[in-house]
């Protein structure tokens, strides 16, 4: 910090001194107007002198501009002896911008910088910023100590007869822990009031009584609960279970957000632009993430210091055929409804292309293609799905799944 107040310092007074200095160097090379004309009036005499002495000019003509020019050297003296007093004026001016000069340049960046900067700062290079998000990310508030600084939540917005419906839940649930559906029920019914803290609890009561046949689905949304209770915060509580999420799904979207939103809150903006960055270009536009997603990620990409982020465009998964479309198919010949079915293959294979989508979309077309028995085309579309879901082992699976389906892989 020293070192900065050094060199803020010396530059602030070098600025300073160079407009001071421009400003006097100014005012000693520029002097009154009439001391100007008695050294052209000087100089013009001894030219007169010279041409006399020399014989160009009569000596009756030099007596005569002798007299002229001695007449207005005498009148710029005059003038120049009677403005004397106020000559000293611009030089006293100038004296007195200069210190002005100085005081708001030096006094000015000081002032501004204590405004607006951050005196005391220390210097934080990025091994030490590193370090300290590391600290951060180990020694969290714990799930229940921040649960205990939230404000106290706002009455439920529900009848009164719902509210005793719940009451009577509760109950029945306190009186039959070990049946399952009454603690899904009772997981729903405190998350829709509001109360995450009891939510959690019945559903982590639900995680305990399925044991290893707990799916990510129940593990994220017990973490969706936890964070919620925590007011967006991701507790290492609740770290964990997205650890257990994860492990059971490594593409699941509600724990990848909320790992990008932890690294986030640790410090680490880059880790968590990453993660939130390769999340949404894998997305469709519906998936529930995608919308706090995009609410932050250009603030996140700021962060991390990336400068060429661009929101990708996403599309939404393709809609399956309305009732009316099955209602017009059932009054198709089966040629007919041949053709039709072709028509929306050919539709949602050309939207891929062009477009792009989600995983299913690309195994739904790989499974129709097969079932048109167009296997050359659907071997084609497998090759070119494979590479671009390469990354993601279970969107691998669900191709494969999709290939054997379509009958082009064992």
């Amino acid at each position: 910090m020293t070192l900065f107040w050094i060199v803020t310092g010396t530059s602030a007074v070098l600025a300073a001194a160079a407009l001071v200095l421009a400003l006097l160097r100014g005012r000693r090379a520029t002097g009154p107007a009439e001391a100007y004309d008695l050294e052209v009036y000087r100089d013009q005499l001894r030219e007169v002198d010279a041409d006399a002495a020399r014989g160009k000019i009569a000596p009756e003509e030099a007596e005569r501009l002798r007299i002229e020019i001695s007449r207005r050297l005498l009148g710029a003296d005059a003038k120049m002896q009677t403005l004397g007093v106020r000559a000293d004026q611009p030089r006293v001016l100038g004296y007195v911008l200069a210190a002005a000069i100085t005081v708001l340049v030096v006094g000015g960046g000081f002032g501004l910088y204590t405004w607006i900067g951050a005196p005391g700062y220390v210097d934080a290079p990025l091994k030490t910023r590193l370090a300290r998000a590391e600290e951060a990310l180990k020694s969290r508030t714990s799930q229940e100590a921040m649960e205990a600084r939230m404000p106290p939540g706002a009455a439920p917005d529900a009848s009164a007869e719902y509210l005793q419906l719940v009451e009577r839940l509760r109950g029945a649930v306190a009186q039959r822990p070990e049946e399952m559906q009454g603690h899904v029920l009772l997981a729903r019914s405190e998350a829709a009031l509001g109360n995450f803290v009891a939510a959690y609890k019945a559903q982590a009561q639900i995680i305990k009584l399925k044991g290893d046949a707990a799916t990510a689905q129940d593990y994220t949304d017990l973490a969706d609960m936890m964070i919620l209770a925590a007011g967006g915060y991701v507790s290492p509580q609740a770290q964990m279970v997205l650890e257990q999420a994860l492990s059971r799904d490594p593409d699941n979207g509600v724990a990848r957000y909320y790992g990008g939103l932890m690294m986030a809150q640790v410090g680490r903006p880059d880790v968590g632009y990453r993660m939130w960055n390769k999340l949404l270009r894998e997305s469709a536009a519906d998936d529930p993430w995608v919308g706090p997603i995009t609410d932050q990620i250009e603030d996140l990409a700021f962060l991390a210091g990336e400068q060429n982020f661009q929101m990708p465009t996403l599309t939404s998964a393709a809609p399956g055929p309305s009732q009316a479309d099955v209602a017009a198919a059932a009054d198709l010949t089966p040629e007919e409804r041949q053709q039709m079915i072709r028509g929306m293959v050919g539709q949602l294979s050309d939207r891929l292309a062009e477009e792009g989508g989600p995983v299913e979309d690309w195994a739904r077309l790989i499974s129709s293609l097969g079932i048109l028995g167009d296997t050359d085309k659907a071997s084609a579309i497998y090759a070119e799905a494979q590479t671009v879901f390469g990354g993601s082992p279970k969107a691998l699976a669900l191709l494969q799944g999709a290939a054997q389906q379509a009958g082009i892989v064992d």
